[in-house]
């Protein structure tokens, strides 16, 4: 499935504010922390919490969200379909920075060992 432009600059355009309850509410349910999610997401941005707050408190978009953060070289081994797109087939950076958070956030929440989420070995 491909990206349409309209769909890179709707996805663009969400604030991480707008998600990330429903990242934590998501995890949550599933049994894991909100501290695990934390570590998931600086594995991913390089954000630590007091900078992850300060990006919801002024409601930055994904884009500057994305823009800001250091991306983790071993992203590119975040593979697999979410929200009916292949990670990989992504053209758009930011679109495809978004999915590695959604894939991320949902193998924490269907119990994947840590080791596994962070590409660790």
């Amino acid at each position: 499935m491909k990206t349409t432009p309209e769909h890179n600059e709707r996805v663009a355009k969400m604030t991480f504010a707008s998600v990330f309850p429903h990242y934590i509410t998501k995890v949550e349910r599933k049994g894991r922390t909100k501290e695990e999610l934390f570590q998931v997401i600086e594995w991913l941005t390089g954000f630590d919490e007091k900078k992850l707050q300060d990006l919801i408190d002024e409601k930055a978009s994904f884009e500057t969200f994305f823009n800001e953060a250091t991306l983790n070289p071993n992203a590119v081994l975040i593979t697999g379909v979410i929200c009916g797109y292949r990670i990989e087939e992504i053209e758009n950076p930011i679109t495809r920075q978004v999915r590695y958070m959604d894939k991320l956030v949902d193998e924490l929440a269907n119990g994947k060992k840590m080791e596994k989420i962070l590409r660790v070995g």
